[in-house]
């Protein structure tokens, strides 16, 4: 059956856009199976629930071959990043959940990146070839303001251009990206009048997972790139 690996990152656990967004897409994944047949597979982390430690170890930026001489990382660290990497290549589909904290990453989320991108095992280098090339990876991004062209937040949005960079560039994973802005505007007076316009974003962001979810789940195809908002 396909496998969908789900990351959260949201340290709201209540009324996050991000995890109710992630949770359609994943919902309609594991629905998207055959009639009468089981679910399709959705591994999930919470990256916030149970979040990983920062990389204790400059050589595991790199596979065994490439390591520096001498390098010795602690066994413990380095089984937990082999857990990690081996949790992704298995996965037919990556979705994660990309909050946008202080204009960047989650911390968390920071924590796994680090964990999985390793040339030699995970990215490009003289050892491998490119194991993730084509895999589907759809990032949902929620942002408490107006990040849209023209504004004062244009490209403020430190996060989801690191993520295409090292998912797509890097490892040359086929990425997507779903987002919905203004998810603050109920709370803050100068962004008032913009709240229907943030339900409107969430509700197309909704309607586009679940659709995405669903045809991610029904058989190896790229989802279709997201529309601007």
């Amino acid at each position: 059956m396909p496998t969908l690996l789900q990351l959260d990152s949201s340290a709201d656990r209540a009324t996050s856009r991000s995890r109710a967004l992630t949770a359609a897409f994943a919902s309609a994944f594991a629905e998207a199976g055959p009639d009468n047949g089981p679910d399709n597979v959705v591994v999930h982390r919470d990256l916030h629930a149970a979040p990983l430690p920062h990389l204790p170890d400059a050589s595991l930026h790199w596979a065994p071959g490439l390591r520096p001489p001498g390098s010795s990382p602690d066994p413990a660290a380095e089984e937990l990043q082999r857990r990690l990497v081996a949790e992704l290549l298995g996965a037919d589909v990556l979705l994660i959940g990309v909050p946008l904290y202080n204009y960047s990453l989650p911390s968390s989320l920071k924590a796994w990146l680090d964990h999985i991108h390793v040339p030699g095992l995970t990215a490009p280098s003289a050892l491998s070839g490119a194991p993730l090339a084509g895999r589907p990876a759809v990032l949902v991004t929620s942002r408490g303001g107006d990040y849209a062209t023209g504004t004062v937040n244009e490209g403020r949005d430190h996060a989801t251009p690191v993520l295409e960079l090292i998912l797509g560039e890097e490892m040359g994973m086929s990425v997507t990206v779903v987002a919905t802005g203004l998810t603050l505007a109920a709370g803050v007076p100068s962004l008032a009048g913009q709240v229907a316009r943030g339900e409107r974003e969430y509700a197309d962001a909704l309607r586009l997972v679940r659709e995405l979810g669903r045809r991610a789940g029904a058989g190896p195809t790229v989802p279709a790139p997201a529309p601007e908002h």
